[in-house]
Order: C-alpha cells, then sequence, then structure tokens
C-alpha cells in the first residue's frame, strides 16, 4: 500500500514522478507551515521554511540515489545547519522534523505514506492544542521571592507554605544587589481553595515587602 512510486528497476528518473513528488512535498510543508501559524506564535520567515524544506530535503534525497559516500557527506552538511526560530520553541523544533520527514518520505517516493502521516500529524498536534489533553496541572506555579540577606531563608517560608501548597521545593538561589539581597526561585503547587493574593500578602510580611513574582511555570515552548 505504501510503496515507493519511484522505478527501481531504471537507472534515470521519470520526469513526471520527480515533478509530482516535488508538488506532493510543497503542498504538505504548506500544510505544515499552516498548521504551526494557527497553533503557534511564530514569524512569516519560519512559516516559508517549513513550508520549502520539504521540497529542498526531497531534492537532496533524489541526487543521493542510494549512494553511500553521497549520503555520508549529505549527512555532514546537514549536521552542520542550525535551525533555530526566534525563540527556539520546542514547537519550532517539532515542525522542523516535521517538514524533514515529510521532505525524506518524498525524495524516496513514498508519496501516499507521507500524505497519511502528515495528516495523522496534523489533527493530534490540533487536538492537543485545542483541547485541554496534555495540559499541565494549573496549580502549578513559579514563585521568586527576594528577601535581604540576614534572613534566614531555609525556614522563614516554611510555615506559609504548609498553609498554602502542599508541596514547595527550592530549586535556584542567587545573590543581588551587590550581595545585600536573595533572590529565591520555587516551584510551588497550591493546595485547593488556597487564595494567591492571601499567599503573597503573607510571604510580603516575612520579606520585608520586597519583590514577590509568582507565574506559571516555564512551558516547554519556552524553553
Amino acid at each position: 500500500m505504501f510503496n515507493s512510486i519511484f522505478d527501481s528497476t531504471t537507472s534515470g528518473l521519470d520526469i513526471t514522478t520527480a515533478l509530482i513528488s516535488a508538488g506532493v512535498a510543497l503542498v504538505l510543508g504548506v500544510a505544515v507551515a499552516i498548521t504551526h501559524m494557527k497553533t503557534s506564535q511564530t514569524s512569516k520567515g519560519f512559516l516559508v521554511t517549513l513550508a520549502t524544506l520539504p521540497l529542498l530535503v526531497m531534492a537532496v534525497m533524489i541526487m543521493i540515489n542510494g549512494n553511500l559516500g553521497t549520503s555520508i557527506a549529505i549527512l555532514g552538511a546537514f549536521s552542520l545547519i542550525r535551525f533555530r526560530s526566534i525563540q527556539g520553541r520546542a514547537k519550532d523544533l517539532l515542525s522542523i522534523f516535521f517538514t524533514m520527514m515529510i521532505g525524506l518520505a518524498c525524495g524516496m517516493g513514498h508519496i501516499l505514506f507521507a500524505t497519511v502521516i502528515t495528516a495523522i500529524a496534523i489533527v493530534a498536534i490540533l487536538i492537543f492544542t485545542y483541547t485541554r489533553f496534555l495540559e499541565p496541572n494549573q496549580k502549578e506555579r513559579r514563585l521568586v521571592i527576594v528577601i535581604p540577606e540576614d534572613l534566614d531563608y531555609e525556614d522563614v517560608f516554611a510555615d506559609i507554605f504548609n498553609k498554602y501548597t502542599s508541596r514547595a521545593d527550592l530549586i535556584s538561589m542567587k545573590t543581588v544587589n551587590m550581595g545585600s539581597l536573595y533572590n529565591l526561585t520555587y516551584n510551588v503547587k497550591l493546595k485547593r481553595g488556597a487564595k494567591e493574593k492571601a499567599f503573597l500578602d503573607d510571604i510580603r510580611v516575612k520579606n520585608c515587602n520586597l519583590k514577590v513574582l509568582m507565574s506559571h511555570p516555564v512551558l516547554e515552548e519556552d524553553i
């Protein structure tokens, strides 16, 4: 069912077959670019890259044509290329590998396989993006507290954390303002029904009303 459209019995590549592969690669690349545009903030330059990358990868695969030495050379060339978006998000990397898969499949003549996998992947991406499936726990928070240097940070907030959170993990600490202040970063999970304002107000009492910042944890697309 997923056989290659390339005729292995001939030494050359028919122009019609090559054009079909190129057309499919371009169309599927555009489909991936549109999906990425609908599900993530991006730039036009990156979308153009996603749309044309399958076509270029397909052309490289056709030029290799089973030659082992050429394959190794092309692999070395690809290893020198760094694909980066403006923010370097994981979703951008996913789209890049997605389009490269399309190019590889079309370059080997597996047009139907590339089309089916692309359709399945796009549907999965849309479902994961627009539903609550795989959504992280909304009670997870990133908490940053600034305290004076003479305050013992190890136990000073223990009673507050016990009252408002089910878990509080200190993940980093650093000195700021010439060492006169400590910047503490926690991952916390609020208890059911805990009031965020009351939580922050109690912390402000302990840290002498210095800066307190609470946000959602760093998400994968920000890495």
